[in-house]
């Protein structure tokens, strides 16, 4: 017997004459819920931004005044801008591709025959076959069959609910497990999922990363901040300073253009894109971009046994009687009975298909007929039942299907689950109700053992994520002995130290059980969910990995979930990460490439925070001491050049894997207040030798300029440690372009000549300036550690 399973004959569907009908009345299932930017959005996203609008006007005041060299910051704001629309269509272009590849499809009849296509080119009227795994994608009614469904990404209510003929299917629910043909009422703009979608477009969809939020925290201040900051100024220069018109704007510019981070949220973004697209090329699927970032800072990853740490394949290794049973029944009879419940069985899970695959090779013809009423395997109760006149008879976990006795039958199994084989009972069930759980006797048949081979890699993965601090938890519904066999096989640390879930009956058994335990076995999909957040309550940043419908729920808590392509098709839409080629060895490039993007912009934004902590405490000294602001525009584009923005973006595309630590904000703050506090020293105390030394304002803003140069590069080289060829390299060209550039166009920097006192202040400021910055850092990091003393006292006190 070549097929198992085969399409019920007396379905047709619909024909092709009457599909194109429905096509031409635009009764498609093709939805607009996609909440990609289109290229359009792309392009205004990046032109119309509020900090665009201050340049213009920016822009414009210089032009009214003649300042026209002062405009040097516009080629570095329009190539800005167009690197940020480029890299961004370029990682649009790259994830339209891989997210075609993962499109859900759907197994319709049509003319009588199974097809298997794409969901978004099924119609109104279609009958589809939904099986275990499958995402509801269209709202339907069932025509035949039963299965269990779980609505919870939609209600979030758990619970599996039973739909059997003329049962109501919500689009977005997942098919948990059984079998059942279902026509389709309404598709595309008019399913339950599409309003869904509509509805949570005009809300915040997820909570941003930690990096991002704290980044738009910071241009959210600056831009509340600089409009009056730069009232301020003007008025103070133009009207209490009697300055030009034209020194008043430029110096006015000046400030608020040092207080813009032009090029912090375009660095963002294209160190983003470009790891979305370098995943990409490793067949890595991201949903959302939001994961780069938190799989990166994630302490504690939690597997599934099944499709991660083991091939999704399973083959039976071992089929044989129960010894302590009273039972007559043979040899031959156990596997006449046991292919009848496969042949009627509607699973298409991993188990099933192995026992199909047992079955066919045995070519056993002599069944009990049709069944007469079919339970799936459900992942809550751990077992399904399958009715035939003759009885009922059980497939599934033994120490559940026989609860007390099993301690009679647990040497039979011994042998298998110490070597890390899965075990399932078949057994012959006398009672009733046993949706609800087994009552009634049970008389133990045979046992299945399948052998379960550990992917390839896993060892390696495994020590790559304890050499990186990451705890592994595995949470699954076999045995706990055979899981942690699998686990201890597959290198996983402190893998002995399992735990049955069956025992975790209150949530602060859950809640202690994390802390103790590595493994945990016969877990339900409830109870992985409530695993996921007593991890999170305890401090954790949590991945879930998963193939099977029986992860989802705890998919959808984590902080950040991955599912294998090759799993069921409702987990890879709820999942943030697809593993496209179902490789778990992927794993680690996923969490080096979000260490690298996140340190390196923690790294990279410090230097852009320089800047903007200088212009804002110095535009604040000048309006409170009364001075005009001593910088023009060219002279902060010149520095922001050659110490922030060239160095800053070659330096988040290095490699780094060290662990993320702490807060985005309170790292990036710690590295910039040094420098930007050696600046404002420097130039004010430049300001007021100035002033002594009756030197002119222009050769201040020259001396002011290159005292920031030094400090600059002090800032680059310390925030670049460990130091290696090629950060020297980016370090020495930035150097020779600064010196080049000052020395060649300095009259396009407003960079003058300077007297003999000003070349003296400018060197003494200099080498002040290292031990300035030095002490500053030292003060910094001191104060640093003695707020964290006074908060782990203060939380001590709380306890």
């Amino acid at each position: 017997m070549d097929e198992i399973r085969e399409v019920d004959k007396k379905i047709i569907g619909l024909t092709g004459s009457e599909v194109e009908e429905r096509i031409a009345l635009g009764l498609t299932n093709k939805i607009n819920t996609n909440t990609d930017k289109t290229t359009m959005e792309i392009v205004l996203s990046n032109v119309c931004t509020y900090f665009n609008l201050i340049f213009l006007i920016i822009s414009i005041l210089l032009i009214v005044v003649g300042s026209f060299r002062n405009l040097t910051f516009l080629p570095v704001i329009i190539g800005n801008t167009v690197i940020g629309i480029v890299q961004e269509l370029r990682a649009k272009k790259t994830l339209e591709k891989m997210k075609f590849l993962s499109a859900p499809h759907s197994d319709v009849i049509r003319d009588g025959e199974l097809q298997n296509i794409l969901s978004e080119e099924l119609v109104k009227d279609d009958i589809i076959l939904l099986t275990a795994g499958k995402q509801i994608c269209a709202d339907a009614i069932v025509i035949s069959g039963s299965v269990q469904v779980n609505e919870s990404l939609l209600t979030g209510e758990s619970d599996e609910i039973e739909k059997n003929t003329g049962g109501k299917l919500l689009s977005g629910s997942f098919v948990v497990s059984g079998e059942c043909y279902a026509k389709l009422e309404k598709v595309g703009d008019e399913s339950y999922i599409s309003k869904l979608s509509t509805q949570a477009k005009t809300m915040k969809s997820k909570e941003q990363s930690e990096m991002i939020r704290h980044i738009n925290l910071i241009v959210k201040a600056v831009g509340i901040v600089i409009i009056p900051i730069g009232v301020v100024l003007f008025f103070q220069s133009y009207y209490l300073n009697d300055d030009s018109l034209r020194k008043s704007v430029t110096s006015t510019v000046a400030a608020v253009l040092g207080m813009i981070p032009e090029g912090l949220y375009l660095l963002t973004t294209v160190a983003l894109a470009l790891s979305t697209m370098k995943l990409a090329t490793k067949k890595v699927l991201l949903h959302d971009m939001k994961s780069i970032e938190t799989l990166a800072r994630v302490d504690v990853l939690c597997v599934d046994k099944t499709g991660t740490i083991t091939e999704p394949e399973m083959k039976v290794e071992d089929v044989y009687l129960c010894k302590g049973t009273n039972s007559s029944i043979k040899y031959s009879d156990f596997e006449k009975l046991l292919f009848s419940y496969v042949l009627a069985s509607k699973d298409n899970n991993a188990t099933m298909q192995a026992l199909r695959e047992y079955a066919n090779e045995k070519r056993i013809k002599e069944t009990l007929g049709s069944p007469v009423k079919v339970l799936p395997f459900s992942s809550s109760l751990k077992y399904g039942s399958i009715t035939f006149e003759e009885g009922c008879y059980i497939l599934g976990a033994p120490e559940i299907i026989l609860k007390g006795n099993f301690i009679s039958f647990e040497n039979e199994i011994l042998i298998y689950t110490e070597k890390g084989s899965r075990v399932l009972l078949f057994a012959k069930y006398d009672g009733s109700d046993i949706e609800d759980g087994i009552n009634g006797n049970v008389t133990p048949i045979g046992f299945i053992a399948f052998a379960n081979p550990i992917r390839e890699n896993a060892v390696d993965t495994f020590n790559y994520f304890k050499s990186q601090g990451v705890d592994i938890k595995v949470i699954s519904g076999d045995n706990p002995l055979t899981v942690s066999q699998i686990a201890s096989q597959a290198g996983i640390e402190n893998a002995e130290n399992y735990i049955d879930a069956s025992l975790l009956d209150t949530d602060k058994k859950i809640q202690e059980a994390v802390t103790c335990y590595t493994v945990f076995g016969r877990v339900t999909p409830k109870q992985k969910q409530k695993l996921v957040r007593a991890l999170q309550a305890d401090g954790h940043t949590v991945a879930m990995t998963g193939d099977g419908v029986n992860d989802i729920l705890a998919m959808k808590d984590a902080d950040c979930s991955v599912a294998m392509a090759s799993g069921s098709e409702a987990a890879t839409h709820a999942a943030q990460v697809v593993l496209l080629d179902s490789d778990f060895a992927h794993m680690p490039d996923l969490v080096y490439e979000g260490r690298r993007v996140v340190n390196n912009i923690e790294r990279s934004a410090s230097l852009f925070l320089v800047k903007n902590i200088f212009s804002l405490l110095l535009a604040v000294l000048s309006a409170v001491f009364m001075f005009t602001y001593p910088l023009e525009p060219a002279q902060i584009s010149f520095v922001s050049m050659f110490t922030i923005g060239v160095p800053g973006f070659l330096l988040a595309l290095e490699p780094n894997k060290n662990r993320i630590k702490g807060s985005f904000l309170k790292n990036v703050l710690i590295k910039a207040l040094p420098g930007g506090l050696t600046d404002v020293i420097a130039v004010f105390a430049l300001v007021v030798c100035g002033e002594v030394f009756e030197i002119p304002t222009d050769s201040i803003g020259t001396v002011a300029t290159m005292v920031m140069s030094v400090v600059g590069f002090m800032i680059l080289i310390k925030i670049s440690y460990p130091l290696d060829l090629r950060k020297n390299i980016i370090i020495c060209l930035n150097i020779a372009g600064l010196i080049f550039t000052g020395i060649f166009l300095r009259k396009l920097f407003a960079l003058t000549d300077i007297s003999g006192i000003s070349i003296l202040l400018m060197f003494t400021f200099g080498f002040a300036a290292e031990s300035l910055f030095r002490n500053m850092t030292i003060l910094v990091e001191k104060n640093q550690i003695l707020l964290e003393k006074i908060r782990i006292k203060l939380e001590q006190k709380k306890k």
